[in-house]
């Protein structure tokens, strides 16, 4: 089946336009009106007083080149279908549009089929008086002994120098000149893991293998120049840096990190991280991204376009523009720190020793530990089948530190606090922050003066503010709450008593309402009891022998 989210293949670009449209955030859009296999995106508020300059090429590369029409940009853009060239009277009809009697200049990328058609719709606007130059982007250095080289993203940069150009009103000449000489000072270079998915391709396995990646990838996801066998994100980019630095000779640059479609932001951002400490670092003036500018579908890739600086390249890529999709730049400079005092937050204790506190404590750490594969079996009926080996994790910590004579036995106050700590510290996962809470606020009220069990109902009552789990819910709760309660009322015997009667209360629980249960059905939790629970009424039960 395709991945990819469409309703009517052929009409599948139109309703993207549609939807571009009616989100375009200036408001500033507007198709023509001529016939629906004429895909031209126009600014609204265009009056023909500058140069137009217009661009387009086939879809699929979004934002280009409709989310790059605005004040500042581009005048229109002329959609072709998905990765093919809009038609000769596409264009023709865009030219006609927005072209007064400063004329237009056509933008185009490097491809034979956009070439011909923007080509020949220019000579045939020549036919109706108007003024037309076209300028043609080749930034792509993947293939370095290819005499027509791609255009790619480094297209980006391309239009917002002419459109600047164009608004500054200047002249067809002057604007065509400018794109030119941006053109001449541009290079760009892609990679990617996996290739784009096309609507109604069913192609799962893909051309790249796991592992590798194709450099020099075309952006209807040609075939890359070569393999390389890495996915490290610094190799990678030093990969790209490094031909690109050797084109690019002295000067301060620009650098588009270009998204090709199908990149996660945090993986952009680890690569902009990369590109930052690259030997790129020192060239660096401005950074453009990381974003999608000239993607490729859903492409798993990226590519890097710099442009070499001059005075008037920094104020055309720095000038404000009304558009969708442009990015604006970002003056490079190294990550910012703040300086901060460290917090001391361990807990300050002297080890001491309590005959009673340490068998208790042996107690309840050696019945956790023997527990653990019988709770991981009733958590993987219920769970995710690790809680046996959590509290077993933390069981088997504090019973290291009593065989080490660590822990402050005669100081019951500092005990909880200890134990909330380490809790926190090796139980990992959202249980050991529960208990971690519970041990902790047991702690600071037992040491405010309130009596064990009071104090221990009032970690249990910390515990369930933050976890937002209740009695009921199916969780270690419906043990530990008539437990302590009934500690309060009378002694341990009687805690260990209502643990278990807890424990077998949430067998017939229908429905957990905290934890990874919460999301298994009625039908799987059926006649399972908790496995906290469990561990709770087996850690009161020892308590008593």
């Amino acid at each position: 089946m395709s991945r990819f989210f469409f309703n009517d293949r052929k009409q599948l670009v139109n309703d993207a336009i549609e939807g571009m449209l009616i989100s375009a955030p200036h408001g500033n859009l507007a198709r023509l009106d001529i016939d629906p296999a004429i895909r031209v995106v126009v600014r609204a508020d265009w009056d023909k007083s500058r140069v137009a300059v217009i661009s387009g090429g086939g879809s699929g590369h979004e934002p280009a080149h409709a989310g790059f029409i605005g004040k500042g940009m581009l005048t229109a853009a002329v959609c072709g279908d998905l990765f093919a060239s809009p038609s000769v009277e596409a264009v023709l009809s865009a030219i006609v549009a927005v072209t007064g009697d400063r004329g237009c200049l056509l933008i185009v990328k490097n491809y034979t089929g956009d070439r011909l058609n923007f080509g020949l719709a220019a000579e045939k606007a020549k036919r109706y008086g108007l003024k037309v130059e076209m300028v043609i982007v080749a930034d792509d250095i993947a293939l370095p002994d290819n005499k027509q080289p791609r255009g790619i993203a480094g297209t980006a940069l391309v239009h917002k120098v002419a459109g600047y150009a164009a608004e500054q009103g200047k002249s067809l000449n002057e604007v065509r000149d400018m794109a030119r000489e941006a053109c001449d000072n541009l290079w760009s270079l892609g990679v990617a893991m996996q290739t784009c998915n096309l609507p109604g391709s069913d192609d799962e396995e893909g051309r790249i293998k796991k592992g590798h990646v194709e450099l020099g990838l075309g952006i209807h996801g040609e075939p890359g120049a070569s393999v390389v066998y890495t996915q490290n994100s610094r190799e990678i980019i030093d990969t790209l840096v490094q031909p690109l630095l050797a084109l690019a000779g002295e000067g301060r640059l620009a650098v588009l990190i270009n998204n090709l479609g199908g990149v996660s932001a945090l993986e952009m951002a680890l690569l902009t991280k990369e590109l930052a400490h690259s030997a790129l670092k020192d060239r660096i003036a401005y950074l453009i991204g990381p974003a999608p500018l000239v993607s490729s579908l859903d492409m798993k890739g990226f590519s890097l376009s710099l442009l070499k600086l001059n005075k008037t390249f920094e104020q055309a890529l720095n000038a404000p523009v009304e558009t969708l999709g442009w990015q604006k730049p970002v003056a490079f400079a190294p990550l910012r720190t703040l300086k901060h005092t460290p917090l001391h937050d361990s807990v300050e204790f002297t080890p001491s020793a309590n005959a009673q506190v340490a068998q208790h404590v042996a107690a309840v750490t050696e019945r956790l530990i023997a527990l653990e594969n019988r709770l991981n079996a009733l958590d993987a009926k219920v769970g995710d089948g690790d809680t046996g080996s959590t509290f077993a994790q933390g069981a088997r910590d504090i019973a290291q530190w009593l065989e080490e004579d660590r822990l402050p036995l005669n100081d019951l106050p500092q005990l909880l606090l200890v134990v909330g700590e380490r809790l926190a510290t090796v139980m990992g996962g959202s249980s050991g922050v529960l208990m971690s809470i519970f041990f902790t606020a047991a702690g600071q009220a037992l040491r405010s003066g309130k009596p064990l069990p009071d104090a221990l109902l009032t970690g249990l009552a910390q515990m369930k503010h933050y976890g937002g789990a209740d009695l009921g819910d199916r969780t270690l709760i419906d043990a530990l709450q008539p437990a302590l309660e009934a500690l309060q009322r009378g002694g341990i015997q009687a805690a260990s008593e209502a643990a278990k009667k807890g424990e077998q209360a949430t067998a017939s629980m229908q429905k957990a309402g905290a934890g990874r249960s919460s999301y298994v059905n009625k039908e799987n939790l059926a006649g399972v009891t908790d496995p906290g629970a469990v561990a709770v009424a087996e850690v009161f039960g020892a308590l008593v022998r």
